[in-house]
């Protein structure tokens, strides 16, 4: 594909972002920074929630993973479900009652500040890597087709697409986030609908007589490719387990969305706890769908590779990008292009932002301030904001070589060593009423970690074979919330009781 065509698209996508830019963000000021004003349409944050759910390691993870997991993936989004009604019936009510910004503040209300920054900051670990990761497999793409003809290396590439995610955040936050995620929304779900149209083309599922039956002719044949075996109830020592992949995608989906600042601050920037119920039910649908159709394409594309001798790559990562551009003609690399590119944008630009925030709220106490210089808040939330993007741009170039698996099974791993703490915090501080030694918080927190990471490299020596999947989560939290216990004080339960 041309790389003055790449570019082209890239400058245009930008353009459009700046534009939204421009218009939603003028004389935001902190309250439109956080929290959008609080007048975020639910049908605008369900549908911008589709592009940062389904980010550029989706977009290209997902399908490469068929070739040795099937359909199996979707165990993981049926859990997903569950676990968005978790959030919509139990979190949403406890962050509006409380009229949060960041949702650690909660945690300090119920345990003490230490816990809060403990939340935070395994939030800012949990995410920085996750957004690393998908920034990473989206910028090896981008690097090859668009930077790379130009003469432009890989970290120059991250700096140069970290610095244009930054001229459009950086003064309207969520205000901005909510219009532009929808744009990239639709992006990325029209490159996706549109490959699956071009592969099925090539492989002759769609007549130009009758192009009503497409629908019937694809589903037919990824029904009978061999990769679309969804449920695995055979051994229980594999990771793909549908009970532990069931089990494990409700509490990635409670712990990676309802506990975690990025996804909930557009949430909470709803009109209302009842849009913000609306928001989440009806993403948890589309999320089901939108899923179902990546791994559908992922068939299609080993069934083309088989049709026409195409080497799968070593890394499944590549499947998708090496068809779309190579094989599919102009017009499917341009869709590929516009879905990446949203990919890109989306797994980083509100990332930026919720960091900022929590950093702002729960280290640097800024909604504790409302009375002060609002002009200096601004100065010193442009800063953070900028300085996170450094960060971000760091933690890029330390992956630059560390790519021996789907990406998206990284994400997950990293989700289970960091993400576990919050599950435990969470469900401590909403389902007992005990007060704890909170100057201690932070130290027991990193002991599940440390105890998950050693358990799951060597649980198949230690437990004849068996391997963790994503339950490791669970284990996590519930580490952690025992930890938690050990950590009760009685006496400032008892004189919170006579307070009361």
């Amino acid at each position: 594909m041309n790389a003055t065509l790449v570019l082209i698209i890239i400058l245009s996508y930008f353009g459009l972002l700046l534009g939204i830019s421009y218009f939603t963000g003028r004389k935001a000021g902190n309250s439109g920074y956080f929290l959008g004003n609080k007048q975020s349409p639910w049908w605008v944050l369900a549908f911008g929630l589709i592009g940062d759910s389904l980010s550029g390691v989706t977009f290209v993870s997902v399908p490469g993973a068929v070739g040795t997991g099937q359909f199996g993936y979707m165990q993981i989004v049926f859990g997903y479900v569950f676990g968005y009604l978790v959030i919509s019936e139990l979190l949403l009510p406890i962050y509006y009652k409380y009229n949060l910004t960041s949702i650690y503040s909660y945690l300090a209300q119920r345990l003490g500040k230490n816990s809060q920054k403990t939340g935070s900051f395994f939030f800012l670990l949990s995410r920085t890597i996750g957004a690393a990761f998908r920034l990473y497999i989206t910028l090896i793409v981008l690097n090859k087709f668009l930077f790379e003809p130009f003469g432009i290396g890989f970290e120059m590439a991250a700096a140069i697409i970290i610095m244009l995610i930054l001229l459009y955040t950086v003064q309207g936050g969520i205000k901005t986030l909510v219009w532009t995620d929808m744009l990239q929304s639709g992006f990325l779900l029209a490159g996706l609908i549109l490959s699956v149209l071009f592969i099925a083309l090539h492989m002759d599922l769609i007549s130009s007589r009758n192009i009503f039956s497409a629908f019937g002719n694809i589903t037919s044949a990824v029904a009978n490719s061999g990769y679309s075996r969804i449920f695995f109830f055979d051994d229980w020592n594999a990771k793909n387990h549908f009970v532990k992949q069931f089990f494990g995608g409700a509490f990635i989906a409670i712990a990676m969305t309802g506990l975690d600042q990025n996804m909930m601050q557009k949430n909470l920037s709803a009109r209302s706890l009842g849009e913000a119920k609306k928001n989440i039910r009806v993403f948890s649908v589309v999320v089901v769908l939108v899923n179902f159709v990546f791994v559908s394409l992922g068939a299609l594309l080993y069934m083309y590779a088989a049709k026409n001798g195409i080497e799968i790559p070593k890394s499944t990562d590549e499947l998708f990008p090496l068809i779309a551009i190579k094989y599919l003609g102009t017009a499917a690399s341009v869709a590929f292009i516009l879905g990446i590119a949203a990919a890109t944008f989306s797994s980083a630009d509100s990332v930026l932002t919720t960091l900022t925030t929590a950093f702002c709220i729960d280290f640097l106490g800024m909604d504790d301030h409302s009375d002060k210089d609002q002009a200096r808040l601004n100065r010193t939330r442009t800063f953070v904001h900028v300085g996170f993007a450094v960060v971000l741009l760091g933690t890029i170039i330390l992956f630059r070589n560390w790519n021996d698996e789907a990406v998206i099974l990284k994400v997950f791993k990293a989700a289970n060593l960091t993400y576990g703490p919050l599950i435990g915090l969470f469900a401590f501080a909403m389902f007992t009423k005990f007060r704890v030694y909170d100057r201690l918080v932070p130290m027991m927190c990193i002991i599940p970690p440390v105890v998950c990471f050693y358990l799951d490299k060597y649980a198949s020596v230690w437990f004849s074979g068996y391997q963790f999947g994503n339950e490791l989560l669970i284990l996590n939290g519930v580490l952690t919330f025992t930890g938690l216990v050990l950590l009760i004080n009685r006496k400032a339960g008892q004189n919170l009781r006579e307070a009361n």
